[in-house]
């Protein structure tokens, strides 16, 4: 590699870093660097998808093996990443987005814990330049380098910061914002904690919320740049400067399962959550979480719903075959409508809906608030599929519970 030298005066992890930003691809508008996506939305800005599969299925550019867990796939230039769980041991994976050759593998010794379903990792791999961001389900939080895979800094959850693990196991993604990682933690004055992403120092901690398992998102909310974080029993907004708390919306559900990352668009945000609890728009307004609408169109209880154009597409209640579509009008909570037998999760792209059933069909969709239209369906894996389809580089990747994953074509080349 030629170019100017690195100096001599910086850390040797500073060094690393540098090193791991000259080689790494830089993003583009086709990558996935997190859980949901740009925005935080579940929606993608790709264009040129092909709508229809070939009579036998889309074309399966590759296949791996990548252990027990409901992590998604995250993708930056040419190189896709995920996580799971083979025999105790939780892994990290780099792989060619291409060709399917893995790149490296980063492992630790971890239990399955089945959790009353298939167990393994749950949290989906954060990618910032040349870093790779990932939380097990007990709380162990690694910084590794995206090219080479080696550790550049390591906390855990309930040993650094006193989290509490959740019943069900830490499951949020981290969420970067310029300098910082933004985390759901759970511990008593630590129940969000904001790290320096390049040494893991603490910035700031907040709050004796629990954890939920949603996701955190960073928005810009009424002016103000927020961490937004549906915890175990509230939506909560921090100024994402210092972590002080600028406003609350409780938010109950049995056993305290917030699991869909909220959807936050302008100084307006959606949440649901499934045991029956269901919906609402909530919005930021004076400093204040007003209750716009609520309703139980739409109870998310473990797959993120998608906001595109004005409209929600969610999978209701649980993510079992049986559980159906549903399409809600974003400003007014009324259903659009609903199509039975899914189940799964989806996201958005090029105007289409990107469906992985539980069952492992994969369903291209319009995206429509008139009604279901499905254009293309395939049978692409077996076995119980909860992981969101991730869409990237005319790609779409795909994996069940078990640990298959497939990278399918989806350019229309």
């Amino acid at each position: 590699m030629t170019g100017a030298p690195i100096s001599p005066r910086l850390s040797p992890a500073t060094a690393a870093l540098v090193l791991s930003a000259l080689v790494f691809p830089i993003a583009s508008r086709a990558d996935w660097l997190s859980y949901r996506g740009p925005a935080s939305l579940g929606a993608s800005s790709e264009k040129g998808l092909a709508a229809k599969f070939p009579i036998d299925g889309p074309k399966v550019l590759w296949n791996a093996r990548v252990g027990t867990g409901t992590s998604a796939v995250t993708v930056a230039g040419d190189r896709a990443y995920t996580m799971g769980n083979t025999k105790n041991v939780d892994s990290v994976f780099c792989f060619d987005a291409r060709t399917g050759k893995e790149i490296w593998r980063h492992n630790y010794p971890l239990d399955l814990d089945k959790r009353m379903f298939e167990g393994g990792t749950a949290a989906t791999p954060t990618i910032d330049g040349g870093r790779i961001f990932t939380v097990s389900h007990q709380g162990d939080l690694f910084a590794l380098d995206a090219a080479t895979g080696k550790k550049i800094w390591f906390k855990h959850f309930q040993q650094d910061f006193g989290g509490k693990r959740p019943q069900w196991g830490f499951a949020g993604s981290p969420a970067v914002d310029g300098n910082l990682l933004i985390l759901d933690v759970g511990g008593k004055g630590a129940s969000t904690v904001a790290l320096d992403k390049a040494t893991g120092s603490v910035v700031w901690k907040s709050g004796d919320d629990g954890a939920g398992y949603a996701s955190p998102v960073v928005a810009t909310i009424g002016g103000k740049r927020t961490a937004v974080l549906f915890k175990a029993g509230a939506l909560v907004g921090l100024d994402i400067k210092d972590g002080r708390e600028l406003w609350r919306f409780p938010w109950k559900t049995s056993y305290d399962v917030n699991a869909a990352t909220p959807l936050v668009v302008g100084d307006r945000i959606f949440i649901s959550s499934g045991y029956g609890t269901g919906c609402a728009l909530i919005e930021i307004s004076g400093g204040r979480a007003v209750e716009k609408w609520r309703n139980k169109n739409l109870k998310s209880q473990i797959a993120s719903p998608v906001y595109s154009k004005g409209l929600v597409y969610g999978i209701d209640d649980k993510a079992s075959s049986s559980a159906p579509l549903v399409c809600v009008d974003f400003g007014s909570g009324a259903v659009k409508w609903s199509q039975r037998g899914i189940g799964g999760a989806l996201v958005a792209a090029d105007g289409k809906l990107i469906i992985l059933s539980e069952s492992g069909e994969l369903i291209i969709a319009d995206e429509s608030g008139s009604a279901f239209k499905a254009i293309s369906r395939a049978q692409v894996l077996p076995k119980r599929c909860w992981a969101q389809p991730t869409v990237s580089g005319g790609r779409v990747f795909v994996r069940n519970n078990d640990g298959q994953l497939a990278c399918l074509d989806l350019s229309g080349k």
